[in-house]
């Protein structure tokens, strides 16, 4: 009997979120809560689940298998697929979370992109920024969170690992595989890498 009037429940918000204009592809599929808020011209796809205190504004669209809470998602962001959104997070106007992206008590700011294999904690990112393909913010040493900082019109290349507390100035490029431990200048290049070695004419050893 209970999950019966769970399941009425789930479907009542879904007619009135259709009703308000939501698009949505498999509606059945997509599991709101009591306080979610949507505003115009959203389409959510299948297999989403917006948890408590979800705020989303107008021109949104939500990809499949993505999952949100106690966010605040402002007008025209794309989300998903595949991504987590988790307390504490603002995107703001024209940004993106892409697929296998797991994002927690950050703001993203106007026009910035995450858009694949990346986890951001803790973090304060500016406007039309880049954050390349498995990146990782290291936020937690065992014993405290700390912040990381990103300026406007920073472009981090895949595979970084930016290592709180952090700040990274406006303009500046992280090269692709760094660990970054200090602050970063502003128009700057950062990067850590080790040099590359080859050894001619290598067998490897018989099994």
């Amino acid at each position: 009997m209970k999950q019966l009037n769970l399941q009425n429940v789930q479907n009542n918000f879904r007619k009135k979120f259709l009703k308000a204009g939501v698009k949505m592809i498999g509606p059945e599929t997509i599991f709101f809560s009591k306080d979610t808020k949507i505003g115009k011209n959203v389409i959510i796809e299948p297999y989403v689940v917006i948890g408590p205190k979800v705020k989303i504004g107008n021109n949104v669209t939500i990809k499949s298998f993505s999952h949100l809470e106690n966010c605040k998602i402002e007008n025209k962001v794309d989300i998903g697929p595949y991504a987590r959104i988790r307390p504490g997070v603002v995107l703001k106007s024209g940004s993106k979370i892409g697929n296998f992206v797991e994002i927690k008590k950050s703001t993203l700011g106007n026009n910035s992109k995450v858009n694949h294999l990346t986890y951001i904690g803790d973090s304060e990112i500016g406007k039309s920024v880049n954050i390349g393909a498995g990146t990782i913010t290291c936020n937690y040493d065992g014993v405290k969170k700390s912040k990381t900082k990103i300026k406007d019109n920073v472009f981090i290349g895949s595979n970084s690992s930016l290592i709180a507390p952090l700040t990274i100035e406006e303009g500046s490029v992280v090269g692709a595989g760094s660990a970054i431990t200090k602050n970063v200048k502003k128009k700057t290049l950062a990067l850590t890498r080790s040099l590359q070695t080859e050894i001619k004419n290598y067998k490897r050893k018989p099994k």
